[in-house]
């Protein structure tokens, strides 16, 4: 099903790629990171995996015991330098997906950073595939996937709301398709479908990546909401529209489409609202 929402908003520029040395040092954005979740309470963690060890935050203190959790998967950050030059450090400038993460309304929830990201690229070893064509390869996803399992055990929940923003939204797909205590999938601005995604940005195809359109049949039981604003070129809504096509009309799977909105612009200021109506009681 396909849902129009008509906003008016003053458009909020915010630069997700900065090229060449105008771009904040990694250090510069894991310290930014940390000051803006520290504002709101929440203490950096990390979560170790059988090949990464992934960063994230969550609110300081013993954890609330808890039905259901909230899950924030963050975007692809600065994969590249230019079209043809991977990036250094994929350490998001701008990381929204915390940000919506910060803005969940109640309920127990943390952040999931996506391997290689807010973390030292000396010690454990990271390699530029894993934020380039492997950025969704099985064993990303097997970690992502056991960073989940660490906050249920820590919070004590059965259930969990996975929501990915950008490419975070891909692998939310791919971990609830492995997962059946998912009580609600939430993408926003995702290439869930990679092949269309690809080829409709003139883009190489991710051979090392899994791709979520392949793992309908998984995940047409998981109740979905998939978020895409009508002016974003980065992900246009056609991806989500074409990840839809691969399930039978009768699944839980809704396309939310919001004018004015694009890749960036403006998902923190309206997540609240947005979100809210969508959690499971």
């Amino acid at each position: 099903m396909l849902v129009r929402l008509s906003v008016s908003l003053v458009f909020l520029s915010v630069a997700m790629f900065i090229a060449g040395c105008a771009a904040p040092s990694p250090q510069t954005r894991l310290d930014n990171a940390r000051a803006l979740a520290g504002r709101a309470g929440w203490d950096a963690v990390d979560f170790p995996g059988r090949r990464f060890t992934l960063s994230g935050f969550q609110p300081a203190g013993p954890p609330r015991p808890t039905k259901i959790v909230a899950v924030y998967f963050e975007g692809d950050g600065v994969a590249w330098q230019s079209p043809d030059t991977p990036s250094d450090d994929p350490t998001p400038i701008h990381p929204v997906a915390l940000e919506l993460a910060l803005a969940h309304p109640g309920g127990t929830v943390a952040y999931v950073a996506r391997p290689c990201q807010f973390r030292p690229q000396t010690g454990q070893p990271c390699d530029q595939r894993y934020w380039t064509n492997a950025r969704y390869a099985p064993e990303v996803v097997e970690d992502m996937d056991h960073a989940v399992d660490m906050i249920e055990r820590r919070t004590g929940a059965s259930q969990v709301v996975l929501v990915g923003y950008s490419g975070g939204g891909a692998l939310a797909a791919l971990v609830a398709a492995r997962r059946h205590d998912v009580a609600l999938l939430v993408t926003v601005a995702a290439n869930t479908d990679i092949a269309a995604w690809t080829r409709i940005q003139r883009l190489r195809p991710l051979n090392e990546s899994l791709d979520p359109a392949n793992f309908a049949a998984s995940l047409k039981a998981v109740p979905q909401v998939h978020f895409v604003g009508s002016d974003d070129t980065v992900v246009p809504p056609s991806i989500a529209r074409a990840f839809a096509a691969h399930f039978p009309a009768s699944a839980p799977v809704r396309t939310i489409e919001i004018d004015g909105f694009d890749h960036t612009c403006c998902w923190v200021q309206r997540w609240p609202a947005l979100i809210a109506p969508l959690l499971p009681r």
